[in-house]
């Protein structure tokens, strides 16, 4: 998949595509609906796929004091999208001079001008442009003047009825659902991250972790999960089964938030690799104990937990 930050000048056999437009945070089973109908017109009309979204994401432009809520930080975003079988992605930078842009400018300089859109698909809820002045109904307009094909993808449920969206993903991890979560995205939610030095309380205690910083990453509920990791090898990806704390350490009075997954049957030197830590399940909440044989203990049996949680699921993250 090719990554193009910019829309003009965009390489002849990447024109006159089909064009998804979306925040697309999550890459969750509503956003994989509509590129996969995408997919399908695509292969149709025997025309690329090209997959445009937004960065930094709107929200964190217009609201850049809100705590972090990116469900897919850049980097993950890209490569989940990769694995959708695009030939391209345009990243479109939203800053103060894009954000201005009209839906109508949108339509022009973008879309018809920049890409030579053959056909654009997106999902019942889209909006774009200045105030958010152009919608799906706009986007029929330019269709309907002849300047492409447009499909607007209708709203993707579970068979419980609920729709796919990613405020209902953040609001299962903000309550400690990742296995409910997990349902709506498709796979179990992970935090990637380069492993930091850390004090090495956890090696002291018999339970070496790696501490993962959460950068742009909605903060799940706070506590103790069973987890999958995987340390990035390249495209490979081997997972193993693991323990992981979210929060700060009350018992040795740490402050830093961190996440610091503890692999079962695993002694490689990971600082500064970056890895994969896949929430598979939650299991306590973080709290404080008293004193270092007392946090052992209950190390222990999160282990036990964490073993029993992972011998029930499928092997495998993603």
């Amino acid at each position: 998949m090719q990554v193009l930050h910019h829309f003009e000048d965009v390489p002849a056999a990447l024109r006159e595509g089909v064009v998804a437009i979306g925040n697309f945070d999550g890459v969750h089973r509503g956003h994989q609906a509509v590129i996969g109908r995408a997919a399908e017109v695509a292969r149709g009309l025997e025309r690329p796929l090209v997959i445009v979204t937004f960065e930094p994401h709107p929200r964190s432009f217009f609201r850049p004091d809100d705590a972090p809520f990116r469900l897919t930080p850049f980097r993950i975003k890209a490569y989940q999208l990769s694995v959708l079988g695009a030939d391209a992605l345009v990243v479109l930078r939203f800053d103060v001079a894009f954000s201005k842009k009209t839906a109508d400018e949108f339509v022009e300089h973008v879309l018809v001008d920049g890409l030579g859109a053959r056909h654009v698909v997106v999902g019942y809820d889209f909006v774009f442009g200045h105030d958010r002045g152009g919608d799906t109904e706009s986007l029929a307009e330019a269709a309907a003047a002849g300047a492409f094909e447009l499909t607007t993808v209708a709203p993707v449920a579970s068979s419980d009825a609920v729709v796919y969206s990613s405020t209902a993903i953040r609001d299962h991890l903000a309550a400690g659902k990742p296995g409910h979560a997990a349902a709506l995205l498709g796979r179990p939610f992970e935090i990637e991250g380069r492993v930091l030095h850390g004090d090495r309380r956890g090696r002291e205690l018999g339970f070496p972790t790696m501490n993962v910083g959460l950068g742009e990453y909605l903060l799940p509920a706070l506590g103790v999960y069973a987890v999958r990791v995987a340390v990035e090898e390249g495209e490979a990806a081997d997972w193993h089964d693991g323990v992981a704390n979210l929060g700060r350490r009350p018992t040795v009075d740490g402050t830093r938030l961190l996440l610091e997954p503890h692999v079962f049957d695993f002694d490689q030197d990971v600082y500064g690799r970056r890895v994969r830590v896949a929430l598979i399940e939650y299991i306590r909440a973080e709290r404080r104990f008293d004193g270092l044989d007392a946090l052992k203990r209950q190390i222990g049996e999160d282990c036990a937990a964490a073993k029993r949680i992972l011998k029930t699921r499928a092997a495998g993250a993603t």
